[in-house]
Parts: C-alpha cells; structure tokens; sequence
C-alpha cells in the first residue's frame, strides 16, 4: 500500500514504498542534527527542509555521474566528495554546494590573489537552486547550466582534456638544457627544436625530422627532404640552426610574447620545454578564469587582454575593431579591473605620479624638463600637450580609484614588439587616434572630437553613454582563426590558481620586461 511522509514544500519525497524504493531519501525519516551543518549555504538549504535528509537514491547516482565528469571544467584534481560510497547526507550536500560553487563562480576568490580586482563576478543563489534541482530530479541539467555556455569556455575545456589525455600516455618532455643559439651556431640542440617547432606546427612536419636537422648542407626543414638523408647518429658533430629555423620560431615567439628575433634564448627555451602536461595546467586556469566573469557582459564593451596585450571592441555583441596595445610591466601590472570610458581628451596634459617623479626622474633638472616640454606645477611636473607628450594625443578617460586608463604614446614603433609589457600600469593604444574617432562616431560625437582635437589644447568630449572596459588576464584564449593560442604568464598569475585547482607548484615561466621609458 503507497505511503506519504510529509516533506516541506519545495521537496517532492512522497513516493511508492514497493515501487520505487530508488527514488527516495535514504534518510528522509532522519532529523539533520543542526550542529553538523556549518556552512551557510547547507543551513539555507537544510532550513528550508526542515532539516531532514534531501538526498535519494537517484539524486546520489546522478551527482555521482556529474563529479565524474569534473574534467571538462579542469577540476579533474580536486576531490569533492573524498568517499562517495561513505558520505552522510550532509557531506554530499556540502560536496553538491562545493562543486556547484567552483562551476558558477571559480573555485579560487580572485579577490584574494589581487590588491586590485573590480570585474563583475556571478550572482548565483545556490543553495535554492540545489534545493529545486533535488526536488525535480534534474541535478545533470542544473549542474551543466552552471559554468560558461560560451564556444570559447567549450574549445577551453575541448583542448584542456585533449593535453590532459596525451600528457598521461606521453613520456616526460626532455627539457632542453639552456644556452644562446643564433643563426649559423652549430648545436646537438637543433634536432630537439626542430622536433618541438613541428609538432608545434610551425614547421611543417616530415617524416624524420633528425634526418632534416642532420644535412649540414640541405638543413632547411621547409625543404623537401633528399631520400638518402640518414638519422642523426649519436657521433656526429653538432647540427647547423640555419635561418629557416630561426624564421619558424619567430612564429613561436610572437605568439608567445616573446621577443621575435629568432634567438633560441631563455624566454624561448621555456616555451620550447612546455609539456602537454604544462598547456593542461595553463587551460584548466584560463577556464578557472572565465568562471569568476559574468556571463552576460555588456553588449558593447571594450576587453583588453593583459596577458597577450590585446584590445578587442565589441558593438552590439560582435567584434568591431582589435588592435595591439602595451600594457603593465611585471611589478607595475596592469590591474584586473572594470571600469567606464567616460570622455575622449584631446592633446591631453600629462601629471607625472609622485612615483615616477620621486623615482626615475628624482635627479632631472631644468634642462631635462625644458627638453620634454614639461614644467612644475604646484610641486607637480607636468607635461604639457604635444606629440612629445607621454599620453600621445588622445586619453580615454575612464571612471576608476587606480589612475589606470587607455590612451596614445608618442613612441609608436614599439607596438612593432611582439612583447609589450612595457608601460607603468596604463594602456596604450596602437593607432589611438583613429580608435578615438571610431568611437566618437560610434558614439555621435565625431564633431565634437575634431573641434577639440584641432584646437591644440586640452578639451575635453564627454560621451553621451559610457563604454565599459574589461581588462582581464587571459594567456589562454581561442584566436581569430579559432584555434586555441598560449601565451607566457608574464605576471606569474597562474601558479596560485593551479595550485589551487591541484597542480604541482611549477616553476615560474615568465617573460621579463621592463619599462623602456617614463610614462603612464
């Protein structure tokens, strides 16, 4: 005969005891003792049941099948649920927030990694949404609705598990011992870079690529390889890095943020000794990081990148313009912020921040500041407008307590570098000029902006609406031809949040820069 046990509203556990014994509480006739719930999140959800068991028999398989399939997300490493088969309902409960947490919101508080982190984060009420998941008997749907739904998130965890599979079958990668190689050098490291360089895809891959490396006379690996090449036997004299080579890996380079001169040097061999073990662990933090964001981000906006030093606008949801910029160097990091373009300046001034003034310039006298049209204001110097100035022409003021904003720079060639972190913490903008006029007309301001930028004087050009900026820390992200791009952590960001997700502390791979001038 069916019976009904009584259950508060919101939790359907009224069930056929003969029938489908499967489908209920396994506890439901016991009291949860309060004092054994001590996150907020399980008390807001064991309340509203009236503190009796929520977990039946299905509900646990289902969860079971969910955590297993944890890997997508890179979280792989981390136990949610130590002992399924000896879990309480409590724990699984905790488990369940747990990992429903780590999917809406980042298993890592960025806030507690950066001094500075304003980018809008998800507001998810988890423990109502658990408790309806329970209730309906959809935990795999509620749990795959939780983390990103965007295509970059799926290529993210696409390519996440691909290095995560071939970095468990793979042997260990040989790191190649350091030392400088140039153009003409002849070094038993050359058949090993040729090697990474073509299964990086930057040379096109040949049957034996030792074979290639070994021909003092035909070493170009973009040349059909001769029949009668031998492998490279372990006598022979070291191979020639010819300048094919060297052409291939600027490619590398670039796309690392490496200086691009074709110079096997440090910065270079630590790309060249990455794993697929090492791209695993870069991607399951680029999805960690893309799970603290938002998911509904405005429309129109404007995103930089920091890590790759990249601006991309959007209007009205797709991509509208993309340009190089320079951005923080290591130690005056760009910060992860969010924060409005309010008004377009034209032939903006410049104030030198009292720690640049008290710094590099604490010894300038007067020459130095008549040389670059500066003077003292108040105790201040200032730099007056002109293409001298350190701002460029154009400023994009935006609304934030860091002093931090895009704008011009009077030294364009060093958007020719393909690494760019260069500045103190500012953004400066490849061809900033014309990206202010593509936003003044957007905006309908375009009249304004050239009055005010032919006057030769600091004027300001309010914009009608705010534009919001993104500057995020993405060193992985898919390109514009789709496919999944690594950069370097030149901030050495990523450790902490690998370590974290339950990765071995690694050794810093970073790109050293340093400012190469005084500017914001």
């Amino acid at each position: 005969m069916p019976f009904v046990t009584l259950a508060p509203a919101g939790f359907a556990f009224a069930q056929d005891a003969v029938s489908r014994p499967a489908d209920t509480p396994a506890e439901r006739s016991t009291a949860i003792t309060k004092q054994a719930v001590t996150d907020p999140a399980s008390r807001a959800l064991y309340a509203k049941a009236g503190w009796r068991a929520v977990w039946s028999a299905g509900n646990i398989e289902a969860f079971d099948r969910v955590l297993a399939d944890r890997a997508r997300h890179g979280l792989d490493r981390i136990a949610f649920l130590a002992d399924p088969a000896e879990s309480d309902d409590v724990t699984r409960t905790k488990a369940a927030l747990d990992y429903a947490g780590a999917l809406a919101q980042g298993r890592v508080d960025p806030a507690s990694l950066h001094e500075v982190y304003t980018l809008p984060r998800p507001k998810v009420d988890l423990a109502a949404g658990l408790a309806r998941a329970l209730a309906k008997g959809d935990l795999v749907a509620w749990f795959d609705g939780l983390a990103p739904q965007d295509a970059e998130y799926k290529a993210l965890s696409d390519a996440y598990l691909a290095f995560s599979a071939k970095a468990t079958v793979a042997a260990p990668v040989q790191a190649i011992p350091s030392g400088v190689i140039r153009v003409g050098n002849r070094d038993a490291r050359v058949p090993t870079i040729v090697e990474q360089l073509m299964e990086s895809g930057y040379l096109p891959a040949v049957t034996d690529p030792l074979a290639v490396a070994a021909d003092p006379l035909a070493a170009d690996p973009l040349a059909p390889a001769p029949p009668a090449l031998v492998p490279l036997a372990a006598t022979q004299p070291p191979m020639l890095y010819t300048q094919a080579m060297a052409d291939a890996l600027k490619g590398l380079q670039t796309d690392y943020g490496i200086a691009a001169d074709g110079v096997v040097g440090p910065e270079t061999l630590k790309v060249l000794n990455l794993g697929a073990g090492d791209r695993a662990r870069a991607l399951a933090v680029g999805l960690e990081r893309r799970r603290w964001l938002t998911r509904t981000p405005p429309a129109t906006r404007i995103d930089v990148n920091t890590a790759a030093a990249q601006l991309r606008y959007y209007r009205d949801g797709a991509v509208v313009d993309q340009r190089k910029v320079i951005v923080g160097e290591p130690g005056r990091e760009t910060p992860a912020l969010s924060s409005p373009i309010y008004r377009l300046v034209a032939n903006p001034t410049w104030t030198v921040p009292k720690s640049i003034q008290n710094g590099e310039m604490a010894n300038v006298g007067e020459d130095y500041l008549a040389e670059h049209n500066m003077v003292m204001r108040d105790g201040w110097i200032v730099q007056q407008p002109g293409p001298s100035n350190a701002l460029g022409l154009v400023k994009f003021d935006m609304a934030n307590d860091q002093a931090i904003y895009l704008h011009d720079t009077s030294a364009p060639g060093l958007f020719d570098r393909s690494q760019r972190h260069l500045s103190h913490g500012c953004v400066r903008v490849e061809d900033a000029l014309g990206f202010a006029q593509m936003l003044a007309e957007d905006e309908g301001v375009t009249e304004a902006w050239q009055t005010a930028q032919a006057s030769g004087e600091m004027t300001f050009v309010p914009l009608p609406r705010r534009i919001p900026v993104r500057l995020l820390y993405h060193n992985v992200y898919v390109d514009d031809g789709g496919r999944v791009a690594f950069r370097t952590d030149p901030y050495g960001w990523n450790d902490p949040i690998a370590e974290q997700l339950g990765f071995a502390k690694a050794a810093a791979k970073r790109a050293e820069a340093q400012a190469i001038d005084i500017g914001p």
